[in-house]
């Protein structure tokens, strides 16, 4: 079990490519990935990346729900890229709204997309890592999603035997959905992933999709005792439960909206890092060059205040 937890310790200190590949269609969100941002992100100090993927919207809805070959080409060059940079990457079904709506009639689907996954990157580098499936909600309830777990992991594990698998629990990834997540009985090179956006009403302040978040503008974080100490009862939760369970834990999203003052976010962000490296976590900061971004891709530079707070 030891080697899991290096290997977590190697994905170390992460970033999301947010809104590029789980778009739509990639750069309608903003975001286009370009070759170069693989070489920054290293040069930069961080040790890894997570890609969100919809692969939902670019497969047949048809047994045998085909990839669509042209999707793939263009994934296989971006994990390319992130590993000829040396850098571990995750890559992940995202935005799979259908099957949270309807598990039932989806889930054959989600076991083919896995199928297929697995198949083409088989003979990849272990520093590629699986995400199952992001942010499990709605109608695909917390035993529901236990039972696809334990059904897809065979399905990986056939052409992926020693591959680290990243899976998250149901509600959102959030740490209240920790306690009711099944593990496989076989827990060698399984990670488990959480995503943390707390306070949420000062994370998401002014953000576009979240119902009234104009009402949570100008909240800020200022660090006090007690705003600390919740973090760290969360982080310390969530730390005991990995140490209970015997599995590594890597936090997956966290970050803070554009509209939140910057002093804030810089806090919050450098308060949220320090308590999970202190946990030994590994983290992905939510994300790159969009409305939580770290880069500013219209100026092709770091914002270095915000950057500061996630590499030191």
């Amino acid at each position: 079990m030891s080697h899991i937890f290096e290997f977590n310790r190697k994905i170390g200190k992460g970033i999301n490519f947010g809104n590029a590949l789980e778009a739509p269609v990639e750069g309608v969100w903003g975001l286009k990935i370009k070759n170069e941002y693989f070489n920054l992100i290293k040069q930069a100090g961080f040790t890894s990346v997570r890609i969100p993927i919809r692969w939902s919207i670019h497969s047949s809805n048809k047994e045998p729900y085909k990839i669509n070959d042209d999707f793939f080409l263009r994934i296989d060059e971006v994990i390319n890229q992130a590993l000829e940079n040396n850098l571990i990457v995750i890559i992940n079904i995202h935005h799979f709204y259908k099957l949270f709506f309807n598990p039932n009639k989806f889930e054959t689907k989600f076991y083919s997309l896995w199928d297929q996954l697995s198949n083409r990157y088989a003979k990849y580098s272990e520093n590629l890592i699986f995400e199952l499936l992001n942010e499990p909600h709605y109608f695909l309830t917390t035993t529901k999603w236990n039972r696809f777990v334990q059904n897809v992991l065979p399905i990986i594990r056939r052409s992926n035997p020693t591959r680290a698998i990243l899976i998250g629990p149901g509600r959102w990834n959030n740490i209240e959905g920790l306690n009711n997540l099944i593990l496989p009985e076989n827990k060698e090179n399984i990670i488990v992933t959480f995503h943390y956006y707390k306070p949420f009403t000062f994370t998401h302040q002014g953000a576009e999709w979240v119902y009234f978040s104009h009402l949570f503008l100008k909240n800020k974080w200022k660090g006090s005792p007690k705003e600390r100490k919740k973090i760290v009862d969360h982080f310390l939760f969530v730390s005991s439960w990995s140490l209970k369970n015997n599995v590594p834990i890597n936090l997956g999203e966290f970050g803070s909206y554009y509209h939140a003052d910057l002093e804030s976010r810089k806090r919050w962000t450098k308060t949220v890092i320090d308590t999970a490296e202190k946990f030994g976590f590994s983290w992905n900061y939510w994300e790159f060059g969009a409305g939580f971004g770290v880069y500013d891709i219209t100026k092709n530079k770091w914002k270095e205040e915000l950057l500061s707070s996630l590499i030191n």
